[in-house]
């Protein structure tokens, strides 16, 4: 339900942040949804240079948010 929604937003941050999915069932990504608190499934994450949640979304995420929020960050980390 949410990859299309999911490569969109890969696609339009190209070259400015990368976009790692992680399955819940996996280890990996069990340690990742309870170290950012992730509580239901789809989710998304900005993290921040620091390793710090900047932008956190249940549900199918929405592209344009999504990429704003990641400019608001690559602006003050500049």
């Amino acid at each position: 339900m949410a990859n299309p929604v999911v490569d969109r937003i890969e696609t339009q941050l190209d070259g400015k942040a990368e976009v790692i999915r992680l399955d819940v069932m996996s280890s990996v990504g069990r340690q990742a949804a309870a170290a950012y608190g992730v509580r239901g499934v789809p989710s998304l994450v900005v993290v921040d240079g620091n390793g710090e949640a900047a932008y956190g979304r249940y549900g199918v995420p929405m592209p344009g948010t999504v990429v704003e929020e990641v400019d608001k960050l690559l602006a003050a980390a500049n």
